[in-house]
């Protein structure tokens, strides 16, 4: 048996039609799925929800579920820990993410060299979850 790769990871997002617009209109991920339910279907629990689906060209995804409350995640850890990484093939597109969030008046940090390893910048979602542009230094 092998797992073959990441079908999606889910977060915790504050507000389903903001979390949509960021990630479909700046980021340009699709929207591929909805699921609304009341009850968790793992757990019996009644929790009305929302869980939305953004697909990556790989076929991976990342979810989100919104339970209403107007509140993302609080974590635990430093809000850098903790975060998506989305690779690009060129330092290039690196810089052009950099640019084309800053145009969204989206603070940007980087971009950062990594050893010489990764080429990398860095922001928030609006639901403060620190996310990544990065590239493999070649």
């Amino acid at each position: 048996m092998r797992l073959n790769g990441l079908h999606h990871f889910a977060w915790k997002c504050k507000d389903t039609h903001e979390t949509i617009d960021f990630y479909s209109n700046i980021l340009g991920l699709p929207h591929v799925h909805t699921i609304e339910k009341d009850y968790v279907p793992s757990t019996g629990e009644y929790a009305p929800y929302k869980h939305i689906f953004f697909q990556m060209e790989d076929g991976s995804n990342i979810a989100f579920f919104d339970l209403g409350d107007g509140k993302g995640t609080e974590t635990t850890c430093d809000d850098w820990v903790v975060h998506f990484a989305f690779n690009v093939e060129t330092k290039e597109e690196v810089e052009n993410w950099c640019q084309h969030l800053k145009d969204y008046n989206i603070d940007v940090i980087g971009p950062t060299n990594h050893d010489d390893w990764i080429y990398s910048i860095y922001f928030f979602d609006p639901n403060g979850l620190r996310l990544e542009i990065t590239t493999d230094i070649k």
